[in-house]
């Protein structure tokens, strides 16, 4: 069963769909299998980042109302061995989704692919209830600055509340030199006002935006910093997965061993009677 990433962020401008291209990108590149969702109704453009635009001829509305079936979204990036984009409707959603749609979905994802990223929309309205409803996990996508950092920690919140407890951060745009400086909020800081884990941390480049415009993800470019930010974000993610998939395992024995004890428990009453 694959794993489902929703990623949120507190408002417009952090870099959040960068993030989810590049992520699941660097995810495919590893040998994966991926499919990356854009749950920001009314504001497709995950495809842009792919350059994959002229492609989308059903989006992901017309999957979560039954108009079409999966395999009909789904767009491959021919650049990857097993990369696929689903895009989000060009109009606002009218109401008529709720989180079950999003868990249907993210359930049969999950028997196709090994991580799916769900681009979510910004802030914390109806649209991050829905797009979060199917996810095990949540990056939140923030910048240096005091008014991001605070709405990075609103959105935190309501995840939580959504019960989504796996969370993490990642600090986007980050420029070493004023973070030296003292002129933005340096790491220890940053971790006094936001709660999850900071995975990562990718510079701000204008190689970002060059890609982003020519539909390239930045991660393709190899042996550059901005792919190995990346390639580090996941390593610890999965890090991560391993971590949670050996706690899980050991409580599985020791229910197993508690009803072992139990049974043989009862078998003996039984044989003194």
């Amino acid at each position: 069963m694959g794993k489902v990433y929703v990623i949120a962020s507190g408002k417009g401008g952090t870099g959040k769909t960068m993030v989810a291209a590049n992520l699941g990108a660097t995810l495919a590149q590893q040998g994966n299998s991926v499919v990356i969702v854009d749950m920001d109704l009314g504001l497709r453009n995950l495809d842009l980042y792919f350059g994959l635009e002229s492609h989308v001829v059903y989006d992901v509305y017309d999957v979560m109302t039954g108009v079409c079936h999966i395999k009909q979204a789904l767009i491959k990036d021919r650049r990857f061995e097993n990369l696929h984009i689903i895009g989000a409707s060009p109009e606002r959603d009218k109401g008529d989704l709720t989180p079950l749609h999003a868990r249907v979905l993210c359930e049969k994802l999950r028997d196709q692919f090994d991580y799916m990223i769900i681009d979510a929309p910004s802030g914390i309205d109806d649209g991050l209830v829905v797009a979060a409803a199917g996810a095990d996990a949540a990056i939140i996508v923030t910048t240096p600055e005091y008014a991001a950092l605070r709405d990075a920690d609103i959105v935190d919140r309501q995840l939580q509340k959504l019960g989504i407890s796996e969370r993490y951060i990642i600090l986007n745009k980050v420029i070493a030199e004023l973070m030296s400086a003292g002129y933005i909020p340096r790491l220890r800081e940053i971790s006094t006002l936001v709660r999850p884990e900071l995975i990562g941390v990718i510079q701000n480049d204008e190689n970002i935006n060059i890609s982003t415009n020519l539909g390239i993800p930045i991660v393709l470019k190899t042996g550059t910093y901005i792919q190995a930010n990346f390639q580090h974000i996941v390593s610890r993610l999965q890090a991560a997965e391993a971590e949670a998939d050996a706690a899980a395992d050991a409580d599985a024995e020791v229910e197993v061993g508690a009803a072992t004890a139990a049974g043989a428990a009862s078998d003996a009453e039984v044989g003194a009677e």
